[in-house]
């Protein structure tokens, strides 16, 4: 069978992520890959083995050999790349967030459903097996009925107040940082697991470092660079360091969470626990082959990642015997596959239900950003306006 020939647009931090786990499939090929010039489009292509550099995108997009786009590029550009990659008949899977606003992602995913293009956003840690596995459990009412979902998501490689990226400008990250780049993945991943929609917030958010000390040369993400004395300028920043947000879910139950960049020691603590009217569940990334299960009248139990142990329906997502711990490239292989099978078998999102976020999760994200940023500016409950033909 004849492989999916894709696309890469943009080659950061995230792009060649992107590229390693889709080369561990077998049956896609990234034969092309788009950079601001032509310059580092060649250059980089080269690193990486890439046949096609592309100086300018939307050459790219002319291009009849690619089936399938990657948009790995910064915040701000996902929106317009996003509906030319659409408009150019392709497959498209993007970053998250989907868009700048819930305006724009709701216009992308109308449009994606015009042209019956498949669209995928890559929320990667509800691919994590053990998620899965926690999924089925929750749907067999192994834990009973969810009454309370808590949990947080933190990392320190914001604490320093040299420490400087491309997200902290809101012109290029967007109006929200820390609650639409990590936060963003805690919403998506807990209404995953819980088969709930959160439909109301309360949010509290704060800048802990309010100036910072930006290099003159640009820094990679979570690269750790520091300026040498003297080689930056001060920057006043206006996006959120830290966020805690009250959560309502569409049964009427009730949550919280706390996202932070400038938590020390933390380096991509996503963790949640569930508590059931049966029993309780936690779970934590940077431990992701483990699943503690809490009991009133018994012992606990630790669950480890194990294909013999899961469920039926989680046995798909791990890929090795119990012990050989799969971490966050296999939950990006995991969406990557679920998303190019579905290709590949010739699906369509119109008839067929996607094991991978669409560009309906993505936007139901900007949706829940934007009444955090609304309930923290007001200081009050706002529900979660993501349009009824699509929530119902």
């Amino acid at each position: 069978m004849e492989k999916v020939k894709v696309g890469i647009i943009g080659t950061g931090f995230i792009g060649p992520t992107h590229i390693e786990a889709i080369r561990r499939l077998g049956f896609v090929d990234v034969i092309a890959l788009a950079e601001s010039n032509q310059e580092a489009a060649e250059k980089k292509a080269a690193e990486l083995g890439i046949p096609k550099a592309y100086g300018d995108y939307r050459d790219m997009l002319k291009d009849d050999e690619v089936q399938v786009v990657h948009n790995c590029t910064p915040n701000h550009l996902h929106f317009a790349i996003n509906k030319e990659i659409i408009l150019a008949g392709k497959h498209v899977l993007s970053e998250k967030p989907l868009a700048m606003s819930s305006k724009e992602s709701a216009e992308l995913l109308e449009l994606a459903q015009q042209h019956g293009v498949v669209h995928g956003v890559n929320f990667n840690y509800r691919q994590f097996p053990v998620l899965k596995q926690l999924e089925t459990m929750v749907q067999n009412g192994e834990l009973g009925k969810i009454n309370l979902v808590h949990g947080g998501y933190l990392q320190d490689w914001l604490l320093f107040d040299t420490d400087y990226n491309w997200r902290l400008a809101p012109e290029v990250g967007g109006k929200s940082r820390a609650v639409a780049d990590i936060g963003s993945h805690w919403c998506d991943t807990v209404q995953y697991v819980t088969g709930k929609r959160i439909v109301e917030v309360f949010a509290d958010l704060a800048t802990v470092v309010p100036v910072r000390k930006k290099p003159t040369a640009a820094a990679a993400t979570f690269g750790g660079a520091k300026a040498e004395d003297g080689m930056y300028e001060d920057v006043a920043i206006h996006t959120e360091d830290y966020a805690s947000v009250l959560v309502r879910f569409e049964d009427g139950s009730r949550g919280v969470f706390t996202v932070s960049q400038v938590s020390a020691g933390r380096k991509n603590r996503l963790s949640f626990e569930l508590n059931g009217s049966k029993s309780s569940v936690f779970w934590n990334q940077e431990e992701p082959e483990k699943l503690w299960i809490g009991h009133r009248d018994k012992a606990n139990e630790v669950l480890m990642a194990d294909p013999s142990l899961f469920a039926p329906e989680a046995r798909g997502a791990i890929h090795h015997p119990g012990g050989h711990n799969e971490g966050w490239p296999d939950a990006l292989k995991n969406m990557m596959k679920n998303f190019y099978t579905f290709i590949r078998e010739g699906k369509s999102l119109q008839t067929d239900k996607a094991t991978f976020a669409t560009f309906e999760d993505g936007h139901i994200s900007m949706c829940i950003t934007d009444a955090i940023l609304e309930s923290h500016e007001q200081q009050r409950w706002v529900k979660v306006a993501v349009g009824q033909e699509i929530y119902s």
